[in-house]
C-alpha cells in the first residue's frame, strides 16, 4: 500500500477538505483526487462522500481512519529505528568481563543520554565485516594481526593498553612473590584454555611465548572462568595471565594470588575500529570520551607484539 496515498488519505479526512489537504501536503487538488482515487481502487471500498461543503467520511472511511494512522506511526518508527543518531549506538566489546566492557560502563555513566547496544562477536573478521556492514558501529580490538591487515575504509584509534598479571593458586612456587619478571616464568606451566587459534589473542600469545620461552596451554575444553579459577586454585602446578581489569570474583577460600608480571610488562593491546564513514552522532562522542580516558601506549618496561598499529 502507497503511504503517499495513506497520508493523503489522513490529512483529507482530518481536513474535511480536498483543497486544505493539498494545502497541507504542498500539492494540488487534482494530485489529492487522484490519490485518493487511486486508494479506493485498491481497498475496493468508498471512503469520501463529496458534499458542497467538503468530503465527509463514508462508513468504510470512518473505519479505515485509525488504521491508516497507525500505519503511518508504524512507518515513521521504522524510519526512526534507522535514522542517523536515533538508533542505539551499536558497539562490540568481545566479552562481558573485558576491558573494553568496562571501557563502555564508563561512558555509559559519563553519556547515559546515550542508548547503547552492546554486543559479542568472537573473531576480527566477523567484528570487522559488521563494521563495514552496518551491523554495528564500532568494536574493540587487538590490530592488527599479522597478514590480516584492516581495510581502507576501516579506521582504528588504540585506546587502551591492558597490562597482564599472573594468578596462582596459594601453593603455587610463585605465590608469596610481590612481583614476578618475565623471563622467570620460563618453564612455569601458563594454562589458558580461552586461546582459539586464528584469534587475535591467539596470535598474541603466540609472540609472547616465543620471544619469552613461555609455556603456554590451551588443552581442554573452556568451561569459563569460573572453572579456570577453580582449577588454578586446587592446582599447584598451574597459573594462569588475568588482566588487572579483568572483573572477577572467587570465593575466599581459593586463596588466589594476582602478582605483577615485569621487566616487561606484557600489555595486551586494544583499539577501537569503526568505519570512517559512519555518521552517528554518537561515535564521536564515544571516541572523544575514551580519548580523555586512555593512558599513554608502550610505555617503557612495557611489551607488546610487532604486528601491534603503534
Amino acid at each position: 500500500m502507497d503511504l503517499d496515498t495513506v497520508r493523503t488519505f489522513v490529512a483529507a479526512a482530518e481536513a474535511g477538505q480536498f483543497q486544505e489537504a493539498a494545502a497541507e501536503l504542498a500539492v494540488t487538488q487534482q494530485a489529492v483526487s487522484k490519490r485518493i482515487a487511486a486508494l479506493e481502487r485498491d481497498l475496493g471500498v468508498r471512503l469520501f462522500n463529496r458534499t458542497p461543503r467538503g468530503a465527509e467520511l463514508t462508513i468504510d472511511g470512518q473505519a479505515f481512519l485509525p488504521h491508516a494512522r497507525e500505519l503511518l506511526r508504524v512507518a515513521e518508527r521504522a524510519v526512526s529505528s534507522v535514522r542517523t543518531g536515533r538508533r542505539p549506538l551499536r558497539v562490540d566489546v568481545l566479552a562481558s568481563r573485558s576491558a573494553p566492557s568496562g571501557l563502555m560502563r564508563g561512558f555509559h555513566r559519563a553519556h547515559p543520554e546515550i542508548e547503547l547496544d552492546v554486543v559479542w562477536l568472537f573473531d576480527v573478521e566477523t567484528a570487522v565485516a559488521a563494521v563495514r556492514s552496518g551491523e554495528i558501529d564500532a568494536s574493540f580490538r587487538a590490530v592488527a594481526m599479522p597478514g590480516r591487515p584492516l581495510p581502507e575504509d576501516i579506521e582504528s584509534v588504540r585506546v587502551l593498553d591492558e597490562p597482564l598479571q599472573l594468578l596462582t593458586g596459594p601453593a603455587h612456587v610463585l605465590a608469596g612473590a610481590r612481583s614476578v619478571p618475565l623471563a622467570q616464568l620460563a618453564g612455569h606451566r601458563i594454562w589458558m584454555p580461552g586461546i582459539v587459534p586464528g584469534t587475535e589473542w591467539a596470535a598474541y600469545y603466540d609472540d609472547l611465548v616465543a620471544e619469552f620461552g613461555l609455556t603456554i596451554e590451551a588443552t581442554g575444553p573452556n568451561f569459563g572462568s569460573d572453572a579456570l579459577l577453580d582449577t588454578v586454585a586446587d592446582t599447584p602446578a598451574l597459573a594462569t595471565f588475568m588482566s588487572e581489569q579483568t572483573r572477577l570474583v572467587w570465593p575466599a577460600g581459593h586463596g588466589l594470588r594476582r602478582i605483577p608480571v615485569t621487566d616487561p610488562t606484557p600489555v595486551y593491546p586494544h583499539s577501537l575500529l569503526w568505519h570512517r564513514d559512519n555518521p552517528h552522532p554518537a561515535l564521536a562522542t564515544l571516541r572523544a570520551h575514551l580519548a580523555t580516558t586512555a593512558d599513554g601506549h608502550d610505555a617503557a618496561g612495557t611489551w607488546t607484539p610487532g604486528w601491534v598499529i603503534r
